[in-house]
């Protein structure tokens, strides 16, 4: 998950070509970590992946911090975006979209989670009086057009409760996101994003296992597995916190309108790997839904371009 924190300028083409297969790595890696999710909630429950997700992922970043030097507690003026980006970002919007994928498919999670840069444009324009451009009302008509289609009847079974509030689910996931994408606008930061990610994870990761030992008892019922423990390394160290560094490390030396594209690489890589992993169907409206959401959100970056060409997103958080 990234999230638009810092402005950049757009690094010279010789820098951004030797970025690229590593912005294509952490494409891939999380897609894959949908499928990766699903498979682990075979065996873990929601809450309790969460806990271990950025539990394993803030203890990574810490040493990695530490074997740099740079481990520091945030200053005073970064806590409200810790809370932000820990409580909304990484705690509800995984702890909702685990619950609900016990319900949906990995492969529609991970479209329907790709929707918050409509949901921004939304909460923009009905909370702070933002209202959309032209280009930035055709996007969103695109864009929720898709949202329509794979939550209509052609799609999802409407009879069956628990689908439905699957997909509610994962609808609010992606609204509190974009919430955060608001916040991360409008705040000043005095640290590196780096600096702060793993206060971030912590923050999510204890109130995460708090929720899960209350609601769905000690770990200790786990079924532990070699395969179990490889999905935990991979979703939590490596496809949250390595593909994190990335993302801060070479995510900055592209353009905005080249992240915000590459990125949009996570829903078609994690319905695609879904499908052949996991045997889920890509329907004709699920597929037309997911074009029809990729080609919103892209006009929305372009849009965005063309109105703040400065500004550019540097990783904070899982985009998965």
């Amino acid at each position: 998950m990234t999230t638009a924190v810092q402005g950049r300028a757009t690094a010279p083409v010789s820098t951004a070509a030797q970025s690229a297969p590593w912005l294509v790595a952490m494409v891939l890696f999380w897609g894959l970590s949908w499928p990766a999710m699903k498979l682990a909630l075979g065996t873990v429950p929601p809450l309790w992946l969460a806990t271990f997700r950025f539990g394993s992922a803030a203890a990574s970043l810490f040493a990695l911090l530490a074997v740099r030097g740079g481990v520091r507690f945030p200053p005073r003026a970064d806590w409200p975006i810790v809370f932000s980006i820990g409580g909304l970002q990484m705690m509800a919007f995984t702890g909702l979209g685990l619950i609900a994928m016990q319900y949906t498919d990995a492969s529609r999670a991970a479209v329907l989670g790709y929707t918050t840069p409509l949901w921004a444009m939304l909460a923009a324009w009905m909370l702070l009086g933002q209202r959309p451009t032209g280009r930035q009302g055709l996007a969103l008509a695109v864009g929720m057009a898709g949202v329509a289609l794979i939550c209509s009847p052609f799609e999802m079974d409407w009879r069956r409760p628990e689908v439905v509030g699957g997909n509610v689910l994962l609808l609010t996931a992606a609204i509190c996101w974009s919430l955060v994408i608001l916040h991360v606008r409008r705040h000043r930061f005095l640290s590196r994003p780096i600096e702060l990610a793993p206060w971030q994870m912590l923050f999510a990761a204890v109130p995460l296992g708090l929720m899960a030992l209350v609601t769905e008892g000690p770990p200790t019922h786990i079924g532990w597995s070699l395969e179990l423990v490889g999905l935990l390394a991979y979703i939590g160290p490596l496809a949250t916190s390595a593909c994190f560094v990335i993302s801060t490390e070479h995510g900055r030396r592209i353009s905005t309108f080249a992240m915000s594209n590459i990125t949009m690489g996570v829903p078609i890589i994690g319905a695609l790997s879904s499908a052949l992993l996991l045997g889920e169907r890509l329907t004709v409206p699920l597929s037309l839904g997911l074009a029809l959401i990729v080609v919103g959100t892209g006009l929305a970056a372009l849009a965005g371009r063309r109105k703040t060409p400065a500004v550019a997103p540097a990783g904070v958080g899982a985009r998965a």
